[in-house]
Parts: structure tokens; C-alpha cells; sequence
């Protein structure tokens, strides 16, 4: 049995399964702050805009790594949940059948 292991969020302390989470790294020997990749110290971070500006605005991510999280990092998960957001406009899908 396979389960998604539980995480909490730095920002809003709720625990998530993982895979609904952003896990940020700082990497064990370039000390750089990476999304997603390597080995190191980690943090989570849910997928929510408010969580999102906590994580920033109180520095929760660079506590939590003991790194500075550099501001282009912060874009780029803005960018990824604007993109994720569903639109007020409706969808045509065409579905060609034969």
C-alpha cells in the first residue's frame, strides 16, 4: 500500500500530502535554492496565493532553509499558480470521433 506521506506547509502550518505541495531545496553543496530538484534542506509550501505572499512577505521559506530565496523563485510560483487559475470564460473542446 502506497500512500502520499504528509507535509506542512511553512506558511499556513496545515499538513498536505506532498504531492499537493511545492518543495523548495536549498542544495547541499551549491547552497543555491532550487524547485523541485536535488538533495538538500527542504521546505514546503502549498499551492495558495495567500500562502504564497506569508512565505515572502514574513521570510518563512529563508528560515526555513537557512538561505536567502532569491525573488526570480517567487515569480515563478506566481506565474505557475496565475497559469493554473481557472478562467471566467468558458471552453470549447472538439472531440473528432471516427
Amino acid at each position: 500500500m502506497s500512500r502520499d506521506p504528509l507535509r506542512r506547509c511553512v506558511a499556513c502550518r496545515q499538513l498536505f500530502p506532498r504531492s499537493q505541495l511545492w518543495r523548495l531545496v536549498r542544495q547541499f553543496d551549491s547552497h543555491q535554492v532550487l524547485l523541485e530538484e536535488g538533495m538538500g534542506r527542504s521546505a514546503y509550501l502549498c499551492r495558495q496565493f495567500g500562502c504564497l505572499q506569508a512565505a515572502q512577505r514574513k521570510q518563512r521559506l529563508n528560515k526555513a532553509l537557512k538561505a536567502p530565496v532569491p525573488d526570480e523563485l517567487f515569480q515563478r510560483l506566481e506565474a505557475q499558480l496565475v497559469s493554473n487559475q481557472p478562467s471566467d470564460e468558458p471552453t470549447e473542446t472538439v472531440v473528432h470521433i471516427g
